[in-house]
């Protein structure tokens, strides 16, 4: 199983950057950048609520679990 993180395509749905998502969160440009291109290695709680509380959205709007291919 392997973690999929949504987020870009909540911004781009919303209209939203990253940075401005950056700037409304208080979490760094770096790690939004990184979420959005799934490529962060670990994810704080606390980011992670901040950006759905910023979104209006709960976690599996962000972040959803998907099989690997056998």
């Amino acid at each position: 199983m392997q973690v999929n993180i949504k987020l870009n395509s909540v911004l781009e749905e919303r209209k939203i950057s990253a940075r401005e998502l950056s700037r409304m969160t208080g979490v760094r440009h770096p790690s939004i950048s990184d979420m959005c291109n799934n490529s962060i290695k670990q994810l704080p709680l606390a980011s992670l609520a901040k950006i759905c509380e910023a979104l209006d959205c709960d976690i599996p709007d962000i972040l959803e679990l998907k099989k690997e291919p056998s």
